[in-house]
């Protein structure tokens, strides 16, 4: 019933209804809560897999499309801000994922809903999930609203400035 509840929950702070709940429940299972809980077979790891595709593949297309004139290196460096674990767990926090992970007691006793890695593991795991369920378009959108809302804010920062680029 908890699980249930959980799904409607975060499908209300997703804005989407999946068709197949079961795709967003492992989307949230932590490989430790397979031990504990013998109805969950599967954990977020394969989903995790295929949302950095997806995200990789859209946040690519997204600043390769918002700046026509930015060199390839700059493109890569401005990804490699927006996909990294910090930044995707920032996003995670602010949609609550935390409260929705499925995780081990020990798992949960050491952190692991605030737990940056986890956090950004699952939010991978969630796009591969809408992705899943929803198709490419949905995904975008999702990535539009809650990651590429944050471009400008790097770009004006100096965050996405490439250290490498001016030592060499």
């Amino acid at each position: 019933m908890l699980r249930t509840m959980n799904l409607s929950d975060l499908q209300t702070i997703l804005e989407i209804k999946f068709k197949d709940e079961k795709i967003l429940a492992q989307a949230l299972t932590h490989r430790s809560f397979l031990n504990e809980d013998k109805s969950a077979k599967t954990s977020n790891e394969r989903l995790e897999f295929l949302g950095d595709s997806v995200l990789s593949l859209l946040t690519s297309t997204e600043i390769y499309k918002r700046f026509p004139e930015m060199a390839e290196g700059k493109l890569t460096n401005l990804r490699s801000i927006l996909v990294r674990t910090e930044t995707l767990a920032k996003v995670a926090t602010t949609l609550e994922f935390g409260k929705f992970l499925f995780l081990s007691k020990g798992e949960e006793k050491e952190g692991g809903r605030t737990n940056i890695s986890l956090l950004a593991d699952m939010f991978e795991a969630v796009l591969g999930a809408i992705y899943l369920d929803q198709g490419l378009e949905t995904a975008g959108k999702f990535l539009a609203k809650h990651l590429f809302s944050q471009i400008d804010s790097v770009t004006t920062s100096g965050e996405s400035y490439d250290y490498k680029s001016r030592l060499q």
